[in-house]
């Protein structure tokens, strides 16, 4: 873990924005430590100094979870693979790292995690921090596949812990909130490298909602998006293959993957937002543009892609058993407002998990996420569809839009008081509290 480099700090920095460009900040400070040792002592300094202390990753979160006035730490020099142990089928890697850097590194070495999202720019701390997630009918978020961590806490100290040491801290910093201390590295169980066959293909919204129990029961990892002022789909799902690797051929993932799913989304949403009469017929146009395919990668392919078009994003989690009144309420919701949605609804599943505050936890989960191209008005897009969630129990993404606060969110985690409580051990003085924080927490 000792670094041999220093790290930087530096005063007076300039504001920092997050990918999005919805949140910025304003620091005293910037650190970047180059071992966990700086870190510690950067972290006393701030108590010193009376400053709170906030860590960023790639700012792929579009809440202020990562905002501070205080101190911002940058964990860039905390990366890289750290140990594999073949034995006990575990990677331990620095939470600096970025999750594409990690997923070549495992495949480099014929591993794996089981399960991952689809966006490869995230950091390993900031995608656990916030509860990042793909899609599967038995396997979780990124978080539920931790089997240790370590983290600096309020007082400088470095804490480790897993199931059978600290299992209380365990449960609740597997997805932290930035809240109870500075993420340093992590442990993830992984297995040897497998192939996955993707199958995509379009179907009728109405099919998909009918047949959703079979699709999500016959699938190992199943999720599809819904193009709003249509009845379309386009739907994805993922199995384990005996192979032979088939992936996408060159000329057909630029032509779906970067030409149309890239640049002419980019355009059509411009178009969009220009001239909001045109989003109907766009989409449409959108919803048809990409056919069927099958693919047979590793992972990683499989499972992320690139996102380019910039967008801002809410997202709640609702019981499995209610995604389907949930989608339809939003469709008929969409439906009947002058509302003109040029972005399509992403719906993905979870299995219940044992992680305090995880948008999973204790319960089966599917996701519905909404998006607003960047620069589009969306509060009132966002804030229709977030009474429909709420309606259903449900539960927001910690790194994406919503209006939740500690009061409301005590009543949808039955473990929220635990969290809090442990919380008010490890930052007594709220060294790691920001505006964000306040909000989802309480003071």
């Amino acid at each position: 873990m000792n670094g041999t480099a220093s790290g930087t700090t530096t005063t007076n920095s300039t504001t920092w924005r997050n990918w999005a460009g919805n949140v910025t900040a304003r620091p005293v400070r910037e650190v970047t430590p180059a071992s966990v040792e700086e870190l510690a002592a950067a972290v006393r300094r701030a108590a010193e100094d009376g400053l709170r202390v906030k860590a960023v990753g790639t700012g792929h979160s579009f809440t202020a979870a990562a905002a501070t006035d205080g101190v911002l730490v940058r964990p860039d020099l905390l990366t890289g693979i750290h140990k594999v142990d073949r034995r006990a089928m575990t990677v331990t890697v620095g939470a600096g790292t970025t999750l594409r850097r990690l997923n070549v590194a495992l495949a480099r070495e014929g591993l794996s995690l089981t399960n991952m999202g689809d966006i490869m720019a995230q950091t390993v701390s900031g995608a656990i921090s916030t509860g990042t997630h793909g899609t599967g009918r038995e396997s979780g978020a990124i978080a539920a596949q931790i089997t240790a961590l370590e983290l600096v806490t309020a007082d400088g100290s470095v804490l480790t812990c897993s199931r059978t040491e600290r299992p209380e801290v365990f449960a609740a910093a597997r997805t932290g909130l930035g809240a109870l201390g500075v993420v340093t590295a992590v442990t993830f169980s992984v297995e040897p490298l497998f192939l996955l066959t993707a199958r995509e293909e379009p179907m009728r919204l109405e099919r998909v909602l009918a047949e959703f129990d079979q699709l999500w029961a016959e699938n190992e990892h199943f999720e599809f998006y819904w193009f709003p002022h249509t009845g379309n789909t386009t739907t994805k799902r993922n199995n384990r293959s005996a192979g032979p690797e088939r992936p996408v051929g060159r000329v057909r993932g630029w032509l779906d993957d970067e030409f149309l799913s890239n640049g002419v989304f980019r355009v059509a949403n411009w178009v969009g937002r220009a001239v909001p009469a045109t989003i109907p017929a766009i989409a449409h146009m959108s919803s048809r543009a990409l056919s069927a395919r099958m693919y047979t990668d590793i992972p990683h392919k499989v499972f992320t892609s690139s996102r380019r078009v910039r967008f801002v994003e809410m997202e709640y989690a609702v019981p499995r058993a209610a995604v389907v009144d949930t989608l339809r309420e939003l469709k008929a919701m969409v439906d009947r407002s002058p509302l003109r949605i040029s972005f399509p609804v992403e719906v993905r599943t979870a299995p219940a998990d044992d992680i305090t505050l995880s948008t999973a936890s204790g319960r089966d989960s599917a996701y519905v996420a909404v998006h607003s191209f960047k620069g589009s008005p969306y509060r009132a897009y966002f804030t229709a569809a977030e009474r429909i969630f709420t309606a259903h129990e449900g539960r927001p993404h910690w790194g994406k839009v919503h209006t939740r606060d500690a009061d409301h969110l005590a009543g949808v985690y039955p473990r929220f008081g635990e969290f809090t409580e442990l919380r008010n051990r490890l930052d007594p003085d709220r060294r790691f509290q920001n505006d964000y924080l306040r909000r989802v927490l309480g003071s």
